[in-house]
């Protein structure tokens, strides 16, 4: 055998172990992945409030932002000191 030849060979047998290795690592992980995911498995809805609530969470934070672009405006301003000061006159 010729060095090159031998060199080629360690390499195989290099390349090998570390496939198994990696194997026994994919296993590990995916075997892992699994039992996080069985009980979600089981109860498929058991987020959905969560989720629900954090939706609702954005669309009044986004409400009460238009609200307080609207309040904030010369138009409404000016109506609403109306009001006050009719509500003060009587």
């Amino acid at each position: 055998m010729t060095p090159t030849t031998t060199n080629w060979i360690r390499l195989r047998r290099g390349c090998r172990w570390l496939a198994q290795g990696m194997g026994a690592v994919y296993h590990r992980i995916a075997r892992a992945v699994r039992e996080r995911l069985t009980p979600l498995r089981a109860a498929p809805e058991a987020g959905m409030a969560t989720a629900e609530y954090a939706i609702a969470t954005l669309a009044a934070a986004g409400f009460a932002g238009l609200l307080l672009v609207i309040l904030r405006s010369a138009e409404v301003r000016e109506f609403l000191l109306g009001i006050v000061q009719r509500a003060l006159q009587v």
